[in-house]
């Protein structure tokens, strides 16, 4: 699905994610031309469910014929530069087979792209751990022009809850040995069972 070409040469299309990665039927050579041209603005995987005729994830294209600086939307220079934002842990169940997103998440992909862009009302744009990067097209090319968000962003950092590694694993050993236990306990009884009419070892 495509939308209009805006007032400053920028579109959108609605993708499947194999778009961004396979190499069948020319998609590889068409992702190669739109990527050496520098017309990739920004890619974002969004997650599954979140249309009522498929479940399949979706991913965002934003092309644009010219990242040179635009003072006038208030665009800064982006030139050899694509931002990627992997959104796919986002969205919540609204019923058994949908999922939508929240207007808080829509928001928060919508600033990123835009602070990135240079517009000031959106604040300073930064690197998010999980979430966001914007690319060079050098490292974009060393990854085979394949355009998954999941490539760049990398791992989102895990919050430390505190607990030394020692305690966690005592905690986690007590939890693995407590069915263990319960089992040769419930051994012996079947054993003895057996044994009392005639059926032991």
């Amino acid at each position: 699905m495509l939308s209009k070409l805006s007032e400053n040469g920028t579109a959108g299309f609605v993708l499947a994610n194999g778009s961004m990665s396979s190499n069948t039927s020319g998609e590889g050579d068409i992702r190669r031309e739109l990527i050496e041209k520098d017309m990739v603005d920004c890619m974002i995987a969004l997650p599954g469910q979140l249309f009522y005729t498929t479940q399949i994830p979706v991913c965002l294209w934003f092309l644009t014929k010219n990242k040179q600086e635009n003072p006038i939307h208030g665009y800064r220079n982006r030139e050899g530069e694509t931002l990627f934002i992997d959104a796919r842990n986002m969205g919540s169940m609204i019923d058994r087979t949908q999922k939508d997103l929240t207007k808080v998440e829509i928001a928060k992909i919508t600033q990123t792209y835009h602070a990135w862009r240079g517009e000031e009302k959106d604040g300073n744009y930064e690197y998010v751990d999980g979430y966001s990067k914007s690319a060079s097209l050098e490292e974009i090319k060393a990854n085979d022009y394949v355009l998954t968000p999941g490539r760049y962003v990398g791992i989102a950092e895990e919050e430390d809850d505190g607990i030394h590694f020692e305690d966690r694993m005592k905690k986690l050993s007590t939890i693995l040995y407590s069915p263990m236990n319960q089992g040769n306990l419930l051994d012996i009884e079947i054993k003895g069972i057996l044994d009392s009419i005639g059926y032991g070892n």
